[in-house]
């Protein structure tokens, strides 16, 4: 029977009916170790419209990264887990970050810009942007009920996947994962 799934999914690709990451289960399959955590959605959910800003305070929304799927990893200075897992996401904006895909860590509450400066210096943050909610609208939003919280969004702005808690964005299952939703089936 799963053959028989995969010849028409595979037909369908190849006559474009359906994107290459349509099969969400292939894409599920992926899930290993802290990626089991990673939950994806029955059905896109819409992204919040509200704005959060650059370290410079220039205003932005999920709107201006249309086009590419993003990795938003809600997180705060304060958060212990937040801290241990940004390296990881640094490594993946390094390695996979490209025109189809962006890791978007948003510094949600209080943060002063002090000292977000100071933990990207300490922890060598060199590929991912400072933004900022301050007020937490964009989290409240989101339903962001604790950190870190992060989200996969598509392409068209919707929320595709969450995973509550930290996790090794860098390994070779998290990678496997971006891979299979940014790159064109071969």
């Amino acid at each position: 029977m799963r053959v028989l799934r995969l010849a028409v999914l595979y037909t369908a690709l190849a006559f474009g009916a359906i994107p290459a990451f349509a099969d969400m289960a292939e894409i599920e399959a992926l899930r290993e170790g802290d990626m089991k955590k990673l939950v994806f959605h029955s059905a896109p959910q819409p992204v919040s419209e509200e704005t959060f800003t650059d370290a410079a305070g220039t205003v932005t929304s999920f709107a201006d990264y249309e086009g590419k799927y993003l990795l938003v990893n809600f997180w705060a200075t304060w958060c212990a887990p937040c801290r241990k897992e940004m390296p990881s996401l640094d490594r993946l904006q390094a390695e996979l970050g490209s025109e189809m895909f962006e890791v978007v860590p948003i510094a949600t509450g209080r943060n002063p810009k002090p000292s977000l400066d100071k933990f990207f210096a300490e922890a060598e943050i060199m590929n991912l942007p400072i933004l900022l909610d301050p007020k937490q609208t964009l989290a409240r939003d989101m339903a962001v009920l604790g950190l870190p919280i992060t989200l996969i969004v598509d392409p068209e702005g919707n929320e595709i996947a969450r995973l509550r808690g930290d996790a090794e964005w860098d390994s070779d299952s998290a990678k496997a994962i971006v891979k299979a939703l940014t790159e064109p089936a071969s």
